[in-house]
């Protein structure tokens, strides 16, 4: 690991010993944004590598005792995810190379029982540049990620948990979605 990776983690360290969502959040993207501008966090080439069939997910750090995970994400042009959410589990998302379309989503009716009703409104898209980073914090977590260039975009994850599921939202009649559960696995 990088002498700048190293610090980046300790430093996520100190801020995730803070206990509070929005201020463990808010440090963690201060720490995410000042490593990738100062150009201090060196990735290794692993974490560089596009897959043709999505974007790439590789876990980069976990910390069992505080209760976090970082994980990387490689992004081919076009790739995206669809509407999701991140199933209870606060997170920062910072950008490290490339650009990425975030587009933010409201949760305007949960059908509570009902298949296919849950209804969203769009909140709007930020155009995140390397640098950028943003919180999700449930139950303000719906969003969809894209890769908003013709080359590769990274992307680092750091989330309060190991996020192995989440909720994805598939479009059905009406304006309405069918939430699906979606296991998210790590990538070599």
């Amino acid at each position: 690991m990088s002498d700048g990776l190293s610090q980046l983690i300790s430093r996520i360290d100190d801020a995730v010993k803070l206990g509070d969502s929005d201020a463990i959040t808010q440090r963690v993207k201060r720490e995410l944004q000042d490593a990738i501008r100062a150009r201090t966090l060196e990735l290794p080439e692993r974490f560089h590598r596009v897959r043709s069939d999505g974007y790439a997910r590789r876990l980069l750090h976990r910390n069992d005792a505080l209760g976090y995970t970082a994980v990387v994400m490689t992004w081919g042009p076009g790739q995206r995810t669809p509407l999701h959410d991140h199933a209870g589990i606060w997170c920062v998302e910072g950008v490290v190379e490339g650009r990425m379309d975030v587009t933010q989503f409201d949760l305007i009716e949960d059908p509570v029982g009902r298949v296919g009703a849950y209804r969203f409104e769009e909140k709007g898209c930020v155009h995140a540049a390397v640098g950028s980073a943003g919180c999700l914090i449930p139950p303000f977590d719906y969003h969809v990620l894209a890769n908003a260039l013709d080359q590769p975009s990274i992307t680092l994850h750091v989330y309060g948990g190991e996020m192995t599921t989440c909720h994805v939202f598939e479009p059905a009649d009406g304006g309405r979605y069918v939430r699906r559960d979606r296991a998210l696995l790590y990538h070599d």
